[in-house]
């Protein structure tokens, strides 16, 4: 189809379109097959779906004086998604976080270290096996096969360390790995979160106990009145987002927390501390529970369209193989090790294991699934050794291999 949009016109019709993807994309993740259900990542896939399709018409509505934008409004749509999810899961998981984290501190570290480890283990063995079967110079393999990683673990700060250690020119194909692992980097953890608990026939009232069996009374309390911000809490969840995004760009040598550990770790301060003196940070639970949804469907929605827009041209079967791998590999390893070795409960298991592989999308799943946003705390404990690793962990890869 071919479509001319004026600049008046061009931003309603986008509009349109996001709306009509969401909207898509809820009915998709109600269908539910023996008990799962896609959830809110039925949005990525009819978003990638819309991206294959509808690219070229969305670019078309967005192009300004022969230049369009299509490409700079939806990572503003993902990031601001990205800001709101992860700020509002760190508040969430703020007020059980330490004690959580002091309990289990040693099993959460090396969880995070295990499962990042596996993967890369599980990525160098691919690149062994498909040098025998590509065409591809070491180098462009191995920078496919770091695009790959990023992408299976959902990686976005894996996937911008791997275009910067590449060599000049090779920057193309770590975002053709990335973009061809992300699908089932996303939708293979969100199954695993659903199926796990059915094949294990797990008590989910019983687990639900156990992880919400945190200390619950050392609160810091302040016993006059706290004064709110705004009727919503919007006041203090900006001022989160506004630290979080200043701290995530903060580098030290090519390292940054980047603006999701940024806007968790803030999140996580100002949801432990509650106030300052009388002023009270925290947000409503019913504004972060919206804020968290939102969030989520728009990064979700960002992110498939911008990756289903050169999906079809650039994927290769080989290559989806190798990224189920890099998914299933590290994913497997975690929870064996979390369940028989750590003999986490079952939720702080899974939650952990999300935030080991840094998968967004799964930890808003698993909420649903087990009725709790405690599992927030266990993902937030794990995330920040996981995205350390994962970023390092790429950038060794192409050192080592190329």
């Amino acid at each position: 189809m071919d479509f001319s949009f004026s600049a008046a016109t061009g931003v309603p019709f986008m509009m349109l379109c996001l709306f009509a993807v969401v909207a898509v994309g809820y009915l998709l993740g109600r269908v539910t097959v023996k008990g799962i259900s896609l959830g809110t990542a039925g949005v990525f896939i009819v978003a990638l779906v819309f991206g294959c399709v509808f690219y070229k018409d969305l670019s078309a509505a967005l192009t300004v004086e022969g230049q369009t934008f299509v490409k700079e409004a939806l990572k503003i749509v993902e990031n601001i998604g990205l800001m709101f999810f992860v700020t509002a899961v760190g508040f969430i998981a703020g007020p059980g976080f330490v004690s959580n984290f002091k309990k289990n501190f040693k099993s959460y570290v090396l969880l995070g270290l295990i499962v990042i480890v596996s993967g890369a283990l599980a990525c160098v063995g691919c690149i062994f096996v498909g040098r025998n079967f590509t065409e591809l110079s070491n180098s462009e393999l191995t920078a496919m096969m770091a695009g790959l990683f990023s992408g299976a673990l959902t990686s976005t700060p894996a996937f911008s360390a791997a275009k910067d250690a590449v060599a000049e020119g090779l920057d193309s194909i770590v975002s053709t790995g990335y973009g061809i692992s992300y699908l089932f980097g996303v939708i293979g953890v969100v199954l695993f979160v659903q199926l796990i608990p059915k094949l294990l026939r797990a008590d989910v009232a019983a687990e639900r106990e156990k992880i919400t069996a945190t200390d619950t009374g050392k609160k810091r309390v302040y016993t006059g009145k706290l004064l709110d911000m705004d009727d919503f809490g919007l006041m203090p969840l900006a001022l989160a987002i506004l630290i979080g995004v200043a701290v995530g760009s903060l580098k030290f040598g090519n390292f940054s927390l980047t603006t999701t550990g940024g806007c968790l770790l803030a999140g996580l301060v100002f949801g432990h501390f509650g106030h300052i003196g009388p002023v009270n940070l925290m947000p409503k639970a019913t504004t972060l529970k919206v804020m968290r949804e939102l969030g989520l469907v728009f990064f979700l929605m960002g992110a498939g369209i911008s990756g289903g827009s050169r999906f079809i041209e650039l994927f290769e079967a080989v290559y989806f193989v190798y990224g189920i791998v890099m998914t299933v590999v590290p994913m497997i390893v975690g929870f064996i090790v979390a369940k028989y070795v750590f003999k986490l409960p079952l939720f702080n298991n899974l939650g952990s294991l999300t935030g080991g592989m840094t998968s967004t999308p799964a930890l808003g799943t698993l909420i649903n699934v087990t009725g709790t946003e405690d599992v927030a705390s266990a993902y937030a404990a794990t995330y920040p050794i996981a995205l350390i690793s994962v970023v390092l962990c790429s950038q060794f890869i192409i050192i080592l291999f190329s």
